[in-house]
């Protein structure tokens, strides 16, 4: 009785995140009640096992004791501390300390956000002031990757290249523009790595080029496009675009919202190919999701333009009341300290077994492609693996998913276009792994067996009437 009124209220009430509401006022909300490790349980009891850490973020695990006691005694000490009017608090002074000190050697400053998509938004208007206080007024246009994703704010979703954030939205704004994305599955073109890479460096040099490289200020893009589908690029492309973006004069932004903090093997992504970025935006694993934190880090050249830009008597005028806030900075002290002394490890030595237990799934009659770095993996479903086959979305295949993966006790993400999203928490072991592995082969046993599906199956097999995306 307890659940069905809770339910009721959020169905009168509570609006969720980039949702159908028509839908979730029929369907109604699934609610979570505890979590431990890798697992959590909802409020009938049913125990499931989390292979997307939350929204890519609780890296860590669940019911961490000692980041629940960081916490509690931060709270205790002081649970506020603004940082207006030259104020401060330890625990945010100490962690901008340490990013500055485990991310690219480029990067010496740092400005705390509540999350990623106002990290991504501080980093533009940072960006224009500094330009502006250059004098180069002019320099008001940024570069994306399609298929990549920035956030929700008002101007990070332009950025996003993914039509869910534009529609009725009036985005991309006019000063919004993007590349293509390095996608080898989908690409009809050459796919090798270096191809791939020259590809997207070419279309970075034509797009500036169009709109007059006085004209554009930064380049964002993520090592991984999470969001747009686990798009993994080859090794040496982030390189090639920062040196691409260093040649053109250009800004180059890394977002590693979620690649960050063990996701991918290393600290952060960029480490794996000494890529020195010009800013870069955080948020999810610095925390792991126990507390809103987000930060943009910048180079000394880009925060000394911003300080002689705004002169003797005039502030920098951007700022937010929680940002530096002491609680959550504490929490990220002690998830770092989790990471550099055990976690990282644990996520460098499974990860191999995660990327071919993903890898084993290219044997499975719905499985087109299989991709993997660290633990961030995916899985591509085709109706046709000859044709690369897209399943018709009227079959709404990625919500037959979804009910299917919590009957069975497993979370990931199932996306719209029949891409499965994997980001297990660097506290799994080979068992979890285990256990992810044979539920998932449950979950699309059965999904093949549905009579909607083997219909969308034969008929892009005998090409009598081809399955397209609409």
């Amino acid at each position: 009785m307890h659940n069905d009124f809770l339910v009721s209220l959020d169905k009168q009430h509570l609006i969720h995140p980039v949702s159908n509401y028509r839908e979730h006022e029929e369907k109604g909300v699934t609610i979570l009640h505890s979590g431990k490790g890798a697992y959590l349980t909802d409020y009938q009891g049913k125990t499931l096992l989390d292979a997307f850490s939350g929204l890519w973020c609780v890296n860590v695990g669940y019911g961490q004791d000692s980041v629940i006691k960081a916490a509690e005694t931060q709270l205790r000490t002081l649970p506020y501390a603004t940082g207006y009017f030259d104020f401060g608090s330890e625990p945010a002074i100490k962690l901008a300390a340490k990013l500055v000190e485990i991310t690219p050697s480029s990067l010496q400053h740092v400005y705390f956000t509540l999350g990623g998509s106002d990290a991504v938004d501080s980093a533009i208007r940072f960006i224009t002031n500094y330009f502006n206080a250059l004098g180069k007024h002019s320099k008001k246009h940024f570069i994306s990757v399609e298929r990549g994703y920035h956030g929700s704010s008002s101007q990070g979703a332009g950025l996003t290249a993914l039509p869910a954030f534009h529609r009725h939205f009036d985005l991309p704004q006019p000063n919004q523009h993007r590349i293509p994305c390095p996608y080898a599955y989908r690409s009809t073109e050459n796919t090798s790595d270096e191809s791939l890479i020259n590809q997207s460096v070419t279309a970075l040099k034509n797009k500036v080029k169009e709109l007059g490289v006085d004209q554009v200020a930064a380049f964002f893009c993520e090592p991984i496009m999470g969001s747009g589908g686990v798009i993994v690029p080859p090794k040496g492309w982030l390189k090639a675009m920062q040196l691409c973006c260093n040649e053109l004069g250009i800004l180059f932004v890394v977002d590693e919202v979620i690649t960050g903090f063990g996701r991918t093997g290393p600290m952060f992504a960029s480490l794996a190919e000494q890529v020195t970025p010009d800013l870069m935006t955080m948020a999810k694993g610095l925390t792991s999701g126990y507390a809103p934190m987000g930060a943009v880090m910048m180079s000394d050249e880009v925060y000394q333009g911003l300080l002689q830009g705004c002169g003797a008597n005039a502030p920098v005028g951007h700022g937010y009341t929680y940002s530096a806030h002491p609680v959550s900075a504490a929490i990220a002290l002690e998830v770092i300290r989790l990471y550099e002394e055990e976690l990282l490890a644990n996520g460098q030595r499974l990860g191999p077994y995660f990327e071919q237990g993903l890898q084993a799934f290219r044997s499975h009659p719905l499985v087109g492609d299989a991709r993997c770095r660290g633990l961030l993996g995916a899985l591509e479903l085709v109706a046709n693996k000859d044709l690369k086959t897209p399943f018709p979305a009227q079959l709404k295949l990625a919500e037959r998913i979804a009910k299917s993966a919590y009957q069975h006790g497993l979370i990931f993400r199932a996306f719209a276009d029949n891409i499965l999203g994997f980001a297990p928490a660097l506290c799994y072991t080979e068992e979890d792994f285990d256990l992810l592995f044979q539920r998932l082969t449950r979950i699309l046993d059965e999904i093949m067996g549905q009579p909607e599906v083997r219909l969308a199956m034969d008929k892009a097999a005998t090409h009598c009437q081809p399955v397209v995306n609409k």
